[in-house]
């Protein structure tokens, strides 16, 4: 971007400078510590110049937004058209409860729904499960049967609105009822809108909630890949979801190229089941951590998107600019909560949310600041929304395209994650012998990943123990008195209510029925067939969210990690 006779003028300019100036200085005061580093321990220069950034190509390593490859946004005038879609998670007690909340939500402001799960759903049990005691309701909605959707949904056209499903082992239920539910409503499958998390891959990297082993997991995942393709294409059968790699403790770079990586695995697989790229990519979203270090997450963002692009263009072939095209939802790092002083995790959301923003993200959750120590409270979760509604109406900051661009700071770092990310998806394809899907897997089975993010976080841990990485409230600046919040509990009576409307289903429906569709089910699963139709099937009957889950079990058994902790 600059001539070879001005990067040498530029080059005397700054020596000149360190020996006049800077010397002299830091001789007088110093600097306040010995190295600058972000949270992910990637070192901060003091000074960024054209020097940094002098074989940057503009049109090949940036573009205009809207065109390949992306860095600079994924649509030619970003919010400037219209903001980031603000989508709230919310979910807690029954659906009733949470219905509430829906509706208290969209009241206030917010732009799409996004829907929090308890722990049995997550993990495809019902709420009457022995293993289920004491879980109902506790961190997000309980939904055992189609009932429990019809009243989560309640007075709420599905046709209307767009909603996000954050659950893996058992997505392929909830998209199910989902689906079921618009039938009911008589909205037409292609106007059904929405994202469902589904991301078992990186389950078994960083989450840990898994039913089945991995390889069947992924067979599930692509047969809802598959059917969204041909029957709701507004609809993102998949969220590649980086946020809970990093919530384990990876850096900024891992957490993106794991999760490119996992993308490109769905990639793979759709394809070999015969489904075209232009086909697959544009119905997959993808879903990153916003942390505090803003310039290396604004960096990050911006080098996931011109990967993605280069990749699925050199690699995979995809022609569509949609295919090509990384699109994101971004929620604030849960990880940087903490619970002393829990005030000051306004302050750390909003520097979170601007990161986020700054970076190019197509939908926002903002943490309430009260979640390190409960489910959020309405108080907390409107000043967690309110952040998102003055940073698009008051800041000015979407008022410009790729805001950051063109900062010497910016693009060097930029291209040093863009550099971190290909490292590692090189490594996990080379795994695979060419593939990067076999990678992954066999990632997964020898324990890679796990190791990769184990050494991170423990890095990070010794920072703040050593007080290198501060925390505020926590190692320094701490108080003998955090304030009393009122926080929500859930009752215990949630889980008898739930209880009760399951005995009620489970009563009033056909149990015949049932059986004739979970057995379809369990065919359908042994003849190699799509799983989704049977699916649909089965919760339109009121079977269980555990009975199917317990189909897919029987067949392909339980899954146990293998590796420890080395």
């Amino acid at each position: 971007m600059f001539d070879e006779e001005d990067l040498d003028s530029i080059r005397e300019s700054r020596a000149e400078w360190e020996s006049e100036t800077l010397d002299p200085w830091l001789e007088r005061g110093g600097e306040r510590k010995d190295d600058f580093v972000t949270v992910s321990n990637h070192e901060i220069d003091r000074l960024y110049t054209p020097e940094d950034v002098e074989d940057l190509d503009y049109e090949a390593d940036l573009g205009n937004p809207g065109e390949p490859p992306y860095t600079r946004g994924p649509y030619p005038t970003m919010y400037r058209g219209r903001t980031w879609t603000m989508r709230q998670f919310a979910g807690f007690g029954t659906a009733e409860e949470t219905n509430e909340r829906f509706h208290y939500l969209i009241d206030e402001g917010q732009t799409g729904l996004s829907t929090a799960f308890d722990m049995p759903s997550l993990m495809g049990l019902d709420s009457d499960d022995p293993m289920s005691l004491g879980e109902v309701g506790k961190e997000g909605v309980a939904v055992d049967t189609l009932a429990d959707m019809e009243v989560l949904f309640d007075g709420i056209d599905v046709g209307e609105v767009s909603t996000s499903f954050t659950i893996n082992p058992s997505a392929a239920v909830i998209y199910g009822m989902y689906l079921a539910l618009a039938d009911q409503q008589g909205v037409p499958r292609e106007q059904v809108r929405g994202t469902l998390q589904n991301d078992m891959l990186k389950e078994f990297i960083a989450q840990k909630e898994w039913v089945i082993p991995p390889e069947p997991s992924l067979d599930l995942v692509t047969d809802t890949i598959e059917f969204a393709v041909e029957n709701t294409p507004k609809f993102y059968p998949v969220s590649v979801s980086g946020y809970h790699i990093r919530e384990a403790g990876s850096t900024a770079a891992q957490e993106a190229a794991f999760t490119l990586a996992d993308g490109f695995a769905y990639v793979e697989d759709a394809m070999d089941r015969g489904l075209e790229v232009d086909e697959v990519a544009p119905q997959l979203s993808f879903f990153f951590n916003s942390h505090n270090s803003m310039l290396e997450e604004v960096a990050k963002f911006r080098a996931s998107r011109r990967v993605y692009a280069r990749i699925m263009d050199e690699w995979y072939e995809a022609d569509a600019d949609a295919s090509k095209r990384l699109k994101f939802h971004t929620q604030t790092a849960g990880q940087s909560l903490t619970a002393q002083q829990p005030l000051n995790n306004i302050v750390r959301t909003t520097v979170q949310a601007m990161a986020a923003v700054l970076g190019g993200t197509q939908s926002l959750h903002t943490n309430s600041y009260d979640e390190a120590l409960a489910l959020p409270s309405e108080d907390a979760v409107r000043v967690a929304l309110r952040t998102q509604q003055i940073l698009a109406e008051e800041s000015g900051v979407g008022d410009t395209v790729d805001p950051l661009g063109g900062s010497f700071a910016i693009e060097k770092l930029t291209d040093e994650m863009e550099a971190e990310i290909m490292a590692y998806i090189e490594e996990i394809r080379e795994m695979g012998d060419g593939s990067v899907r076999d990678g992954v897997l066999a990632g997964i089975d020898t324990g890679y990943f796990h190791r990769e993010i184990q050494e991170a976080s423990y890095e990070y841990q010794q920072r703040v123990d050593a007080g290198d990485e501060v925390v505020v409230g926590v190692n320094q600046y701490q108080i003998d008195d955090d304030p009393d919040l009122d926080i929500l509990h859930v009752d215990d009576e949630t889980r008898d209510r739930q209880l009760a409307r399951l005995e009620r289903v489970k009563d009033e429906r056909d149990d015949e029925e049932v059986e004739t569709t979970l057995e379809a089910l369990a065919e359908a699963i042994e003849s190699d067939e799509n799983t989704m139709p049977y699916i649909v099937d089965a919760v339109k009957a009121y079977a269980t969210m555990g009975e199917i889950m317990e189909v897919f079990e029987t067949q392909y058994g339980a899954y146990q990690e293998k590796i420890g902790l080395a």
